[in-house]
């Protein structure tokens, strides 16, 4: 019998977690661990809604391992270091851990692997905790990883998927193990008002809720902007408070073409994942180059400023990024709009829409945010790179009597209808009427033929 400790990372739950599973299987005590990675912050990912929802997740976390008999403990610093003065203190052999993908998490995991050996300890590293299918798993029979979803998808889908595990009944942590204080949400300034709850009580709430009444319309749904008829776990995937394996178990158990529909987004989350996994530098750099010229953020300064802003004249763009700000989060139809309005509509380098959006999103992980942002952005998997989603299209079909702009942009709250999509077609006493919100930035007609020029598609 001997120590065990568990470095949690972005699996902040107790349910269906392999790591912590095999901790208790051999040994006598476990020590439960979370560093507050000071890396994450000197790279600019400690995002305040981010800090708040993670503060949240601890507290819960340190909450149903108290229930268990154990506690959590949490340092701040370098993880390796951290990781070995722990294992030191508590004299553990072994210490497990969550695979993960980013380029950081696997020179980490490189980085541990050797300081642990050099102790005399082992280091075990478990796959199907962030993800349901094992990134490198599935892959084409001429390359390391599917650069198409379609393809990627079939394969996925007839993998099969391990059982999910219960939680523990009980966690024996070794006494004198030194721990700082729990961090809070209402410390942290900057955190967005609408920001939701985090914590694996929380997330576990929301998905019997969804499962019960949610995903049965979610094909249908979806791409509802004023429905909101998303799951919205989308943060709870992202901090691990949710198992990705168990969510597909259930989705599966669920059954109908509503949940067919979600599990297929989760296959998305898998499939940035194994393209990240293969391709690291996707993170910062084009994964197919169009050779663009985008416009310098000098010189396209005052209509970045008007898209994060929420103040571009088009109503359904403003909408969504005032969602942004002010819950953390978007609806998904939301993204994709904003992304391209940048994108391609301004003609902004992705990654400038990318680094914003880090900086609000509850979720924003680099797979996902950097993926997506690729995709919309044409330099990335999506098999038609130059199509542009015009936002009034995208209004009329997604928003067409206007509900979801009129709920994030007061300023038009008075325009009955569609007729808010395109407030500068109102009759004069009418646009007299509307205070405070600006015209169109940016005439559609002249920025697709812009970025049709830039492509040399004109």
């Amino acid at each position: 019998m001997y120590v065990s400790l568990v470095l949690f990372t972005g699996d902040l739950r107790l349910h269906d977690h392999p790591p912590l599973r095999a901790a208790l299987a051999g040994a006598r005590e476990v020590v439960p661990l979370f560093v507050r990675d000071r890396a994450v912050a000197e790279a600019g990912f400690a995002a305040p809604n981010r800090l708040a929802f993670l503060a949240d997740c601890l507290r819960d976390l340190d909450g149903g391992l108290r229930e268990r008999g154990g506690r959590l403990v949490v340092r701040s610093g370098d993880v390796v270091k951290e990781v070995c003065a722990v294992a030191a203190e508590a004299d553990a052999d072994e210490v497990h851990l969550a695979a993960d993908v980013s380029a950081y998490a696997a020179a980490r995991e490189r980085r541990l692997r050797r300081a642990l050996e050099a102790d005399g300890r082992r280091l075990h590293v478990h796959d199907t905790v962030t993800t349901a299918v094992v990134p490198g798993s599935v892959t084409p029979s001429a390359s390391d990883h599917f650069a198409v979803f379609t393809p990627y998808f079939r394969r996925w889908s007839a993998q099969r998927l391990r059982d999910p595990l219960a939680a523990p009944r009980s966690v024996r942590v070794p006494d004198g193990i030194g721990s700082e204080g729990l961090p809070s949400r209402a410390a942290l300034p900057g955190v967005s008002p609408g920001l939701a709850t985090g914590g694996e009580r929380e997330g576990r709430k929301r998905l019997a809720a969804w499962l019960h009444s949610g995903v049965a319309g979610y094909e249908d749904g979806y791409d509802d902007l004023a429905g909101d008829a998303t799951s919205r776990l989308s943060p709870h995937l992202h901090f691990g408070t949710l198992s990705p394996v168990e969510l597909v178990h259930r989705a599966r158990q669920a059954g109908g073409p509503g949940a067919e529909a979600f599990v297929r987004q989760l296959a998305w989350r898998d499939f940035h994942r194994q393209v990240l996994a293969a391709r690291p530098a996707a993170a910062r750099d084009d994964y197919r180059t169009r050779h663009d010229s985008w416009r310098s953020e000098r010189t396209a300064r005052a209509d970045i400023e008007a898209w994060r802003e929420g103040r571009t004249g088009y109503p359904v763009v403003d909408a969504a990024m005032r969602q942004l700000r002010h819950e953390g989060w978007m609806h998904n139809r939301g993204r994709l709009l904003t992304a391209s309005f940048l994108a391609k509509t301004l003609y902004v380098d992705w990654r400038v829409g990318a680094r914003h959006f880090l900086e609000f999103l509850v979720d924003g992980d680099v797979a996902n945010n950097q993926l997506n942002w690729q995709w919309v952005a044409g330099t990335g998997t999506d098999t038609r790179p130059h199509r542009v989603l015009n936002p009034l299209a995208q209004a009329r079909r997604y928003d067409p009597d206007g509900t979801y702009v009129r709920r994030w942009v007061p300023e038009l709250a008075g325009v009955p209808g569609g007729a808010v999509h395109e407030p500068w077609k109102l009759s004069p006493p009418d646009r007299e009427r509307i205070t405070g919100y600006p015209d169109p930035i940016v005439d559609l007609t002249e920025s697709l033929a812009r970025f049709k020029h830039a492509r040399g598609r004109d």
